[in-house]
């Protein structure tokens, strides 16, 4: 038996950054109490590392290290940059609405770099076992990060539903993954590919151990029937965490559907295809319906995200490079209109008023005419209105489904388009038409968060002006030459 020594540099951003999260984690008990902001520095100082070390060494091609366990190409270089870049956003908002509600401790930005290492693995995962591992470091970090208000009863309730219904969606996960291991007797991808190409699978064990992995997937996208925690959890949990929750982990999810259904099981497509087409078709209705009678626009966001993720999960359902490239594209886009969504509310929010609630952005034009111009340009790109980039990436998923012959699920994605924009434009019309409750203006904001607030939003117009470049980054990364 020889043991063949892994290529240490291609795990290199993952080492590097537990390494520093490790550290982190330690010296932030001796920073709390002299320097408070340390802590958030050395976490942003952190990603900027990390995201140096993929940019500087971007794959071109594929590699493999680890004993088959862990790859890195294109695709997973690109989503991983795309997450350092969106949770460079999340934490800079995260930080001030822990100032503000005195909520401020470093083990918020420790977890939350615990969370983003989870991702990165899930991204780079090649093997059953790394998927899991993977997940499972990002799920236990936001499990302790919905908790950390103790003294919120509301909190504490959605960390209770989400560490439980989670712990059930990982355990049917698991035990799809070793029916899959006793169907094929391999853990590697690549070798589950192979034997499905040989023809030596049972397939009774086959299609169990589908239904179970798919389930579990859609627990942790929030797909209906399996959303029912979605709600409660973005509700209860305090803003700054349902920033996170909403936005880059929705990014990893996306590379363990690649790696699982496309890597690994792209030969048992006739088995899956018909499970996602019933999950993006029920996402998208219940999504778009039920959110049209949300009065709490964290709860109205979480259907929303509900209908988004049925829109992604239609363009994976396509079963091709070209669906899983405008799934790809939606969700990236999705993750970044996410942070702004979020942003623009802790921005908005003082203390004793969350602004969670439709009615508080009555008059906000009057009050703030700049903030209300940012939340336009979210909730239009939300619903898809052009020339912002939320109206390309369902062009996108739409052409997708019809390419595949899913005519009749993008017939459905056109009308549930036109439902949820709905719901978008009814803050739209509180804000602009509405007279305020309260005619004082709103207290200024910090010039950085102003900043932040103001890129976040407006990159959502630039990149709808100009969507070439990123659609074509994300089609390139599945080895597509030419835009769809």
């Amino acid at each position: 038996m020889t043991f063949e020594i892994p290529n240490l540099s291609l795990a290199l951003p993952e080492i590097v950054l537990l390494t520093l999260t490790s550290l982190l984690l330690v010296a932030d008990t001796f920073w709390s109490r002299t320097c408070r902001d340390c802590t958030y520095w050395a976490t942003q100082i952190t990603l900027l590392i990390v995201g140096w070390l993929v940019f500087s060494d971007f794959a071109t091609q594929t590699q493999v290290t680890f004993d088959g366990s862990f790859v890195r190409d294109t695709l997973s270089d690109v989503l991983k940059l795309f997450i350092v870049v969106v949770s460079i956003g999340i934490f800079l908002f995260s930080r001030e609405y822990l100032l503000q509600h005195k909520a401020y401790h470093g083990e918020f930005f420790v977890l939350g770099l615990f969370g983003v290492l989870g991702m990165f693995v899930m991204v780079s995962a090649y093997n059953l076992i790394t998927l899991y591992l993977g997940l499972e470091i990002m799920s236990l970090a936001l499990y302790a990060m919905i908790a950390m208000q103790r003294h919120s009863d509301r909190a504490s309730e959605a960390a209770m539903k989400y560490f439980v219904l989670g712990a059930l969606a990982t355990g049917m996960m698991l035990y799809g993954m070793s029916m899959l291991y006793g169907a094929t007797g391999t853990l590697e991808l690549t070798g589950i590919a192979q034997k499905l190409a040989s023809g030596e699978v049972d397939n009774t064990v086959l299609a169990f151990a589908l239904v179970f992995i798919v389930i579990g997937l859609a627990f942790k996208l929030g797909a209906v029937p399996f959303h029912m925690w979605v709600p409660d959890v973005y509700h209860g949990a305090p803003t700054a965490m349902t920033l996170y929750l909403a936005s880059a982990p929705k990014i990893a999810a996306f590379a363990m559907l690649y790696r699982l259904l496309w890597d690994g099981l792209q030969l048992a497509l006739p088995d899956w295809q018909g499970m996602l087409v019933i999950l993006a078709a029920l996402s998208m209705v219940v999504g778009s319906v039920v959110a049209i009678a949300q009065t709490n626009l964290k709860r109205m966001l979480a259907y929303s995200g509900i209908g988004h993720v049925g829109f992604v999960l239609m363009g994976v359902a396509a079963g091709d490079a070209e669906g899983f490239a405008s799934a790809m594209f939606y969700i990236v886009v999705y993750a970044i209109t996410s942070v702004a969504a979020f942003g623009l509310m802790i921005s908005l929010a003082r203390a004793g008023m969350e602004f969670e609630e439709i009615d508080d952005y009555r008059g906000l034009n009057d009050r703030n005419p700049w903030l209300a111009l940012m939340m336009l340009f979210v909730m239009f790109s939300m619903a898809g209105v052009p020339p912002f980039i939320g109206f390309f990436v369902k062009v996108a998923v739409i052409e997708a489904a019809v390419n595949a012959g899913l005519v009749w699920l993008a017939v459905l994605a056109v009308v549930m388009a036109v439902v949820s924009a709905f719901y978008y434009l009814r803050v739209v019309k509180v804000m602009y038409f509405d007279k305020p409750a309260e005619t004082s203006r709103l207290e200024p904001i910090s010039t950085q968060l102003g900043l932040a607030v103001s890129l976040s939003a407006s990159v959502l117009l630039l990149f709808g002006l100009f969507p070439g470049w990123i659609m074509e980054l994300c089609y390139r990364s599945l080895g597509l030459s030419v835009v769809a």
